[in-house]
Formats: structure tokens, sequence, C-alpha cells
């Protein structure tokens, strides 16, 4: 069973901060506040994972804003996206322009020759891994006030804000985020730059899977070579 709601929230950034730490010493959030015309946002980015000794994984590229259609065009606000390709919605494993390599789309691994092509004509973006403290200084580069910014995930029941801004599939079997499990339901952090281009940052827990099947939950990996 996917997310309950999902959507993309579109505004002007007003300002970030870190979380308190916690009795531990750890925390897992950035938080954004993000002004909207419904109002100011909290939105809570995902930093943090289940495992402490990784921590996290994250990817941070740069994408055209044709990519993202019809999302950019949608203007100010909050805009509920159904969970399908061509409807604006995420999905880090299965949208070209982010999933870690370009082969994904072969049941099994592409000839060398092939793969080779295809690094050339979609670059991988392979996952990055480490501490939330890590983590958070790949993000907050991209959080220059003012600036207008997209954040993909889930709204709060209460209050204006969003959460589940990270990956939202893969999750294991028996864990607490398997009910959330679904493809086309990615959460992530992308902010306009002056020449139009945006800068997108992408995290995940990592305990979640890199492939999935088609209702989210984590798939074996292709065989041969």
């Amino acid at each position: 069973m996917p997310l309950d709601s999902y959507g993309v929230l579109s505004g002007t950034l007003h300002r970030h901060f870190r979380d308190q730490p916690g009795p531990q010493g750890r925390w897992s959030h950035v938080t954004l506040e993000v002004d909207a015309p419904a109002g100011r946002y909290r939105c809570a980015v995902a930093v943090d994972g289940a495992q402490p000794a990784t921590g996290v994984q994250w990817k941070v590229l740069t994408l055209a804003a044709s990519i993202l259609d019809p999302v950019p065009a949608m203007g100010p606000g909050y805009h509920e996206l159904s969970a399908y390709s061509g409807s604006g919605a995420l999905d880090h494993l299965r949208h070209p322009a982010l999933a870690d390599r370009p082969g994904f789309l072969f049941v099994r691994r592409p000839p060398a020759w092939l793969q080779r092509l295809l690094d050339r004509l979609h670059p991988p973006h392979p996952w990055v891994a480490g501490t939330p403290l890590d983590a958070a200084a790949a993000l907050e580069p991209l959080l220059v006030p003012g600036r207008e910014i997209l954040l993909f995930g889930a709204p709060l029941v209460q209050g204006l804000g969003m959460h589940d801004i990270h990956q939202n599939q893969g999750a294991p079997h028996g864990s607490r985020w398997w009910p959330d499990n679904g493809p086309w339901q990615d959460g992530a952090t992308l902010t306009r730059r002056p020449d139009g281009q945006y800068d997108v940052f992408l995290s995940k827990f990592t305990t979640q899977a890199d492939q999935t099947d088609a209702e989210g939950h984590p798939a074996q990996a292709p065989d041969g070579p």
C-alpha cells in the first residue's frame, strides 16, 4: 500500500536549519521553511538512516526544467500528483534522469559495449554513503534563501508542511515503512538556479533496496554477468 497522499510543494525558500540533536546526540532532518500562497510550510528533509554506521545515502545532480514537466509550470502551492510516469511524480529507480545507471531498464545487465554507450549518453548517478553531517553538507549549498524550490513528498495531516522527503520504496519486509512502499512517489528537494536549471538532492535509507517490483517492494537483482 503506497503513501496516503503524495505531491509537490512549489514555493520560495525562506530559511533552513538542522534539527536539535536527540538524547544520544543524533539528529535526522534538515528543516526548510518555504513560503507559498497558503502560508509558510515547514518541510523535513531526511538526512539520517536506520543504520548508524553508514547513516544515509544521497545524490546531488542538476536537471533541465523540461525533464520535470509538467511540475515547473504548475505554479506556487501544493499539488497532488498521481503515482505514475508522466504525471510529474518522481521515482529514484525508474525515472531515467534519476536512476543510478541507465541500464536499469534491461531485465538482464546489457553487454559491456552497450553499457559504455549508455553511460556516455546518460551518465550514471551513483548513491553516496556517509553520515548525517555529510548528507547535510551536500544538501545545504543548494538551499539559498529566496530561491524557488520544489519539494516532493507527503503533506502533513495537520498544519502546513511536508515530510517523507526521501525514497519511499524498497523498505524491507517487516519494517514499519513496508506499508508505504510504492513506485512513482519518491521525495526530493530541488532548487531553481538563475540559469533556469534545477539543483536536485535525493536521499534514501541504507536499508532500502536499489531495485523494486511493481508494488515498490524489494526485488531480487537480475541474474547474469
